[in-house]
């Protein structure tokens, strides 16, 4: 059974679902699931360099208004056990080259080590998304060569995937992330609690055996 996950590494709230869907394929072992990571950008149009920390001033209406959002997401986050500081943040990174490390972590079979190094990296260490150094520091931690990595980023290899997914999360109507496709039937969206991830996964097994049966 395939479960297409629809994120941004610059998406706090993808990072405390990841989280959350962990733990719920913890509680359902041998359900055989292939988890397949679909990039999305929640601002493509950003420079490849990103913008400096003004632009969540903007977004939300004021340093106040930011600083409120901010605390509101790192309570959620170490409900679920993770530690957000955003006072570390340096900017909004152009997540372009993340979802590249990402996909090219699949050929080494570490995706989803390499999302929740960069899902820490960033939001707990203030790691710079558009550093190269930082990327690779973080792809050699998460067991992916740096070497590799290196390549990769100086290079535009997996660039057209990346377009490609958004453009075909558009073309279904997915405006926001997270958003995870189970079995290409029915999707959930939003950081949802971790009983939501589990009957979700219990709704799509049944659905699959039905489906294996009906054949």
């Amino acid at each position: 059974m395939t479960l297409d996950v629809f994120a941004d590494i610059a998406c706090p709230w993808c990072y405390i679902g990841e989280a959350h869907l962990a733990e719920a394929l913890r509680q359902r072992p041998g359900l055989g699931i292939e988890r397949r990571w679909r990039p999305f950008q929640l601002q493509p149009d950003l420079p490849p360099q990103g913008q400096p920390r003004e632009f969540f001033h903007r977004k939300f209406g004021g340093p106040e208004r930011t600083e409120a959002a901010f605390a509101h997401t790192a309570q959620a986050g170490e409900a679920a056990g993770l530690r957000f500081d955003f006072s570390q943040l340096a900017g909004a990174p152009n997540t372009t080259d993340a979802h590249r490390l990402i996909l090219l972590a699949g050929t080494y079979d570490r995706t989803w080590e390499t999302v929740d190094a960069l899902f820490e990296g960033y939001f707990a260490d203030g790691r710079d998304l558009n550093d190269a150094g930082d990327l690779v520091a973080i792809a050699e931690h998460a067991g992916v060569p740096g070497a590799d990595a290196r390549a990769l980023l100086d290079d535009d290899r997996y660039a057209a995937d990346v377009r490609r997914s958004q453009t075909v999360a558009q073309r279904a109507g997915i405006g926001g992330v997270p958003l995870y496709l189970f079995g290409e039937q029915f999707a959930l969206s939003g950081a949802q609690p971790v009983e939501a991830f589990v009957q979700a996964l219990d709704r799509a097994a049944e659905a699959d055996v039905s489906d294996t049966s009906d054949a």
